[in-house]
Parts: C-alpha cells; structure tokens; sequence
C-alpha cells in the first residue's frame, strides 16, 4: 500500500515512460516527480479513502476524467458504463494505450489508516456491503493519472497517440467488454501496444517486476446450485439436504488440481462463496457455490470446467433427487505473445549458467542450453530460452542504469522477457 511518504505510485509511472521513450526522459523526470508527487499522494488517499463497486464506480471515473482533462487529454466519459478514455495526439508515431481499473471490492478495510475506507453501500441484490480498494486499482488511477501528467509535460520528447482508459467493472469482469461494445477500439484508435499494471503484495515495497512467461491467468467465474428438499432439523429423513451435499461438492473439487491436472501445469479452484439456510434448526431448499477457476493453457480451462460439472452431477446423482447446476458466469481470456521493450534477444541461445545482472556480475543460476551468452541484461527467475518459446526481449542497460541513477529508492527486478495480453475480454 502506499504510504505518505512513498512514492512508489509516481516511480511505477516512470517505468512506463522510461521504457517507452530511454533514458533521454530521465533528466526532466525528476523533477516532474518531485512537483507531481505531493498532489499524487493526496489523490491517492482520496481514492483509497472513497472507494465504489463494480458498475457504480461514478465518483472515481469523474476523478480520472478530470485528472486526464487536466493533463492535456481530450477526455470521453460514459464509454461502456462509467468508463473513461482519454487521447492525447503528439504528431506521427505509434498508437500507445494506458490502462487503469476503476472499481474496488466488498471487503471490510482494517488497516487503521488515517484515510481508511468506511464506506457502506448496498450491493446490486440490495444487500450492505463494506467497500475497500483491496486491490489497489487506487494505485493504479493514481499511476494513470501520474503518467498522463508526465507524459503531457514532455510532449517535446515524444511523438505519437496516447490513450489513457480508466475501466470500470474489471472485479466482474465485465467492464472491458462494455467498453469494447460502445466502440472503444473503432471509436477511438487502435493501439499498437497496451500497457498496464498491478500493484503485488507478494513483492518487496518500491520494487517493478516484469514477469517471465504469463504474468496473468486465464479467470472462470462459476455458480454451482444444490437444490434440496428443505424441512425440519429434527426429521432429516423427510428432507434432502442440500448441505450435506455442498460439503462433499467442496472437498471434491479440491481433488482436480491434485489429481487431474498434470503436474507442472498451473491451475486454481477455489471455491469463494458458499451460502445455505437461515436458522440452526431449518434445512434449506438450496445451496449455493461462487467459484473461481484459474489457469494458462486452454485446454486446461475447459478440463477444469468439465470437471467441475462431472463432480457436482455425480454427486447430486448419489444423493437421490437432489439436484445441482453449474452455470459459467463469466470469464477473461490471456495470449501468451513475445513482445520487445527495447529490441530483441539475439537468436542464439544463451550460455548455461551465465546471465549477466544489472551491476555486470555473473549469475550462475541455471540458463538456457547454447554456446553463446546473451548480452541482454536480466535479473531474476530462470530466462525462457528462445528454442522453446520464440523470441525474447529485453531493458536495456541504460535503461536499468537511468533507473538506479534517478530514482534511487526503485529496485528493477526483471523476472523475464514475455508478454501477456492482459486486456479483459468475455465470451458470448
């Protein structure tokens, strides 16, 4: 989380520019983080402090639209809900789009903060929910809007079209294709490059990292219902209790990773949400499962999906009469594609064992088969060698060298060099 006197949000706008542009940024942007940084901290506590559900996120995209128009950027509102697009044209060259979500989740903020979230809001079944940015998509209209500011100032350094979204719904998943139906992509122009980011609780504070391989998964939202017969907690023999099904559906779940999927292939099942019943001594009707589903490949989507189905309707068979369903509520697809920052790894393949790392030491952490080492600098996780999965690309070294000269407190941790298309997309 960012603290007052961070400035992580301002530093993860730099990468952007610093990879977009080099280390001919890297002068002016200083102080364009120290002016900036004050207010972006201020904006950042708003956000964190007002938080808005998916579909109802109002006040955070008028917030976004008026940081973008005040960045210089003609501004679109209302794109798919409450979503936001801003361009800024800088003469010829590359179509560069920037995207930030909008909305936070029904969590109950407990950080004791001085600008903690206490916002009560009913839900759309009508329900009060506690809202929080839990997520950090406060981060991340903070880091747009730090961008757009940065990138305005510097228009005599760079050439080309900036679009700047702010996307609404995106804990849904349903926000980018609302966006892609009200013409954001036809309307507007077409990127040759999307850029976006997540804040990670799982890496040090003030730390980038860029992924190697998939950054993110593909997502599955499914809601399984268990119908019963309900009845009287003291005659259990004339019900069929949907509880007592439900229990065994979530242990069994939990056995497809385990012991379906293959072994090196990651995937998730979690089962999120489970609600049944209203009194200790009533057997209700149904039961209802929310479950998320994880994975890269696509063939090891569909086989969780499928098992997922097999597992509740045998089960339901077992139980006589009772009957559960499996409904796909919505979900996101990734692509795995090479992409470069700054050129190309050469085709030949590194040496094992040596990878060189920012400061021109040696790593003699396992490589990739071959008799010529890269040049590429890189540090991290094991390199994905380009006999398996095509090309690589890199940051530069001056790249890393402008990092560690001008923004000090920023550790670069590069993972790898692959890409992923992490635009949210739902299927018919």
């Amino acid at each position: 989380m960012l603290q007052e006197t961070s400035p992580t949000a301002m530093h993860r706008s730099l990468i952007f520019l610093i990879l977009l542009a080099g280390p001919g940024f890297a002068a002016d942007l200083s102080s364009i983080t120290a002016k900036e940084l004050p207010s972006l901290v201020s904006l950042y506590k708003e956000f964190h402090a007002q938080p808005e559900l998916s579909l109802h996120e109002e006040q955070s995209a008028a917030r976004v639209a008026k940081g973008l128009r005040d960045a210089g950027l003609e501004v679109t509102e209302h794109m798919g809900g409450h979503g936001v697009v801003g361009v800024l044209r800088n003469g010829d060259g590359p179509v560069i789009l920037v995207r930030s979500d909008l909305d936070a989740l029904p969590v109950k903020e407990q950080t004791g903060l001085p600008y903690a979230s206490t916002r009560i809001v009913k839900d759309d079944s009508g329900r009060e929910v506690p809202v929080m940015h839990a997520c950090g998509h406060d981060i991340h209209m903070t880091v747009l809007i730090g961008t757009a500011r940065a990138l305005g100032q510097l228009r005599d350094q760079w050439s080309g079209t900036l679009i700047m979204i702010g996307q609404p719904a995106e804990e849904r998943v349903i926000g980018a294709r609302l966006m892609l139906r009200a013409g954001l992509f036809t309307k507007f122009p077409k990127p040759d490059k999307a850029l976006a980011l997540h804040c990670s609780s799982d890496m040090p504070h003030g730390t980038v990292g860029i992924v190697e391989g998939y950054a993110l998964a593909n997502v599955d939202s499914l809601e399984i219902l268990v119908r019963g017969v309900g009845g009287h907690g003291s005659m259990p023999h004339l019900s069929k209790d949907p509880i007592v099904l439900a229990s065994p559906i979530v242990l069994a779940l939990q056995t497809i990773v385990s012991r379906e999927v293959k072994p090196g292939d990651p995937a998730v099942v979690t089962v999120g949400s489970i609600h049944g019943g209203t009194k200790s001594n009533i057997i209700p009707d149904e039961v209802r499962l929310q479950l998320t589903l994880r994975s890269y490949q696509t063939g090891t989507r569909e086989q969780l999906i499928a098992s997922v189905k097999r597992i509740t309707r045998s089960l339901a068979e077992a139980a006589v009469s009772t009957v559960s369903t499996v409904s796909r509520k919505r979900r996101t697809r990734v692509r795995f594609m090479a992409a470069t920052f700054a050129g190309d790894y050469p085709q030949d393949k590194p040496q094992r064992g040596v990878k060189k790392v920012a400061d021109g030491r040696e790593d003699s952490r396992p490589g990739c088969p071959g008799k010529q080492p890269s040049p590429a600098v890189r540090t991290g996780r094991r390199p994905v060698c380009p006999d398996r999965r095509g090309r690589l690309s890199s940051v530069p070294r001056e790249s890393l060298d402008v990092l560690s000269e001008h923004v000090p407190k920023l550790h670069f941790q590069r993972r790898g060099a692959e890409e992923v298309e992490s635009f949210a997309e739902e299927d018919e």
